[in-house]
C-alpha cells in the first residue's frame, strides 16, 4: 500500500510525573498534580493544589488505555517517537501537555505560574530542541492574564510558536470574550504565537467525586460524556469571534484540536445570521462578517471524521487540518495509514494536499513538508 505522509495537528508527549514536584520548593511541589492508586489497582486517587478526588477505574477503559500507552513507545521519548511518526507518515506535530491539562484546575497564582515555567522549560530543552519536526505549546497561567502575557513572551523568545489554552478559563479568570484578555491577544499575535485550545480542558468540578467529567449518566452515557466535550471549543471560538478580539487582532490565528471541523461552517452560518438579523443590539460591531472571520483566522483539526473533508470540498471552509492524537486510544496510532487511505484514497490531490499539509503549514511554516507526500513502501 502506498504511504500518505501528513502533518498532524495535534498530539500529546507525557512529561516525567514527579516534573513539577521536584524542580519546585516543597511549599509548592506538594500542590502540583499527582494520582495515586490503590494496590488492587481499582481506585484512583487525584490530587491538583490541595484538591482530591478518588474514582473508581473501570477495568476493560483502564486495560485499553494501558495497552494503548505500551504500544506508543515515543509517548514520553522524542528519539522513540520519530521512530513511531516516520512509521506512521508523519512528518510535523502538534505538541499539547499531559500534566498541563490540569492547567484550568489551579487555584494558586504563585504555584500555578512557576509550575507553568518548568513545564515549558522542560519542553523547550525536550521538545523543541530535540526535533524541528515538533511544535510544542507553551503553556500560560489561567489565574493571571498579566502573569500569561510575560510568559507568552518568554516562551516567544525561547522559540514556541503555539500557546496551549483550556477551552474553558476557571470561575476566577474572567471568560474569553471579556477585554481584560485584551493584552493577552495582542501578546500572541506580536510574537506570531498561535492560540492553540484543546478539547476536554474545561476547569475541574472536584466535588463531583467519581463522577468527574461526566454531564450525563445512565444509558448512552459514554458516548454523550465523550461527545460533550468538543463543544467548549466551538464556544471559546464564538467568545472570540463575537467579543471581537480576532477582529481587531487580523493576524492573530486559533486552532481548536480533536474538535472536529464541520461544526466551523455551522458556527459561520449562524453567527452571521444572528448579527444580521440582529443588529441593532449587536455590541461590539465587527469590520468583517463572523463568517469571514472564522474562514480566515479559525483552524480546526480532526482524526476520524470522514465529513471534515466535506467541509473542505462542500463548504469552501480551508482551514481543516488531519491530526493523529498521538498516544491516546482516540488517536490513529498503530492504524494511522489505514485511517489516511480511508479519509483520501477517493479525494482530489488538492484537497488532500491542503487537509494533511497545507492547513498546518499556514500556522508552522517551519516544519515544513514531509519529505515524500506519496512514496511507495
Amino acid at each position: 500500500m502506498s504511504k500518505l505522509w501528513a502533518n498532524s495537528g495535534d498530539s500529546h508527549f507525557l512529561e516525567p510525573e514527579d516534573l513539577w514536584r521536584s524542580n519546585l520548593p516543597p511549599h509548592l511541589a506538594e500542590l502540583m498534580p499527582r494520582s495515586e492508586r490503590d494496590p488492587s489497582g481499582e481506585f484512583e486517587t487525584v490530587h491538583v493544589d490541595g484538591q482530591s478526588f478518588t474514582r473508581k477505574l473501570p477495568g476493560a477503559a483502564q486495560a485499553e488505555f494501558l495497552e494503548a500507552s505500551s504500544r506508543a513507545p515515543g509517548a514520553r521519548d522524542v528519539a522513540k517517537r520519530i521512530v513511531d511518526l516516520d512509521e506512521e507518515g508523519i512528518w510535523g506535530e502538534v505538541v499539547f501537555p499531559s500534566l498541563g491539562m490540569w492547567n484550568a484546575s489551579f487555584r494558586t497564582r504563585e504555584a500555578l505560574r512557576e509550575a507553568i515555567k518548568v513545564s515549558n522549560d522542560w519542553a523547550c530543552s525536550e521538545i523543541l530542541r530535540a526535533s524541528p519536526r515538533m511544535v510544542p505549546t507553551a503553556q500560560i497561567s489561567m489565574l493571571s492574564i498579566e502573569d500569561a502575557v510575560a510568559e507568552v513572551e518568554r516562551t516567544a523568545e525561547l522559540g514556541f510558536r503555539a500557546v496551549f489554552l483550556p477551552t474553558t478559563p476557571p470561575s476566577s479568570t474572567p471568560d474569553y470574550n471579556r477585554d481584560d484578555w485584551e493584552p493577552f491577544w495582542s501578546a500572541c499575535e506580536a510574537a506570531r504565537m498561535v492560540v492553540a485550545f484543546h478539547i476536554g480542558t474545561d476547569p475541574v468540578d472536584f466535588s463531583a467525586g467519581e463522577n468527574l467529567g461526566a454531564f450525563f449518566r445512565g444509558p448512552g452515557a459514554a458516548v454523550l460524556n465523550y461527545t460533550e466535550t468538543t463543544f467548549s471549543g466551538q464556544r471559546a471560538t464564538m467568545k472570540m469571534v463575537a467579543s471581537g478580539a480576532l477582529d481587531r487582532h487580523p493576524d492573530l490565528r486559533v486552532l481548536v484540536s480533536e474538535g472536529g471541523a464541520t461544526w466551523v461552517p455551522f458556527l459561520a452560518d449562524r453567527m452571521t445570521e444572528g448579527y444580521r438579523q440582529h443588529h441593532m443590539m449587536v455590541r461590539p460591531k465587527l469590520s468583517r462578517s463572523p463568517q469571514e472571520i472564522l474562514y480566515t483566522q479559525v483552524y480546526a483539526s480532526f482524526q476520524h471524521d470522514r465529513s471534515a473533508v466535506g467541509a473542505v470540498t462542500a463548504m469552501g471552509y480551508q482551514n481543516v487540518m488531519w491530526g493523529s492524537d498521538y498516544p491516546h486510544m482516540e488517536g490513529t496510532f498503530g492504524h494511522t495509514q489505514d485511517t489516511l487511505h480511508e479519509l483520501f484514497d477517493d479525494v482530489d490531490d488538492q484537497t488532500r494536499y491542503r487537509v494533511t499539509v497545507g492547513a498546518f503549514l499556514d500556522l508552522f511554516p517551519e516544519v515544513g513538508a514531509p519529505p515524500a507526500l506519496l512514496t511507495t513502501t
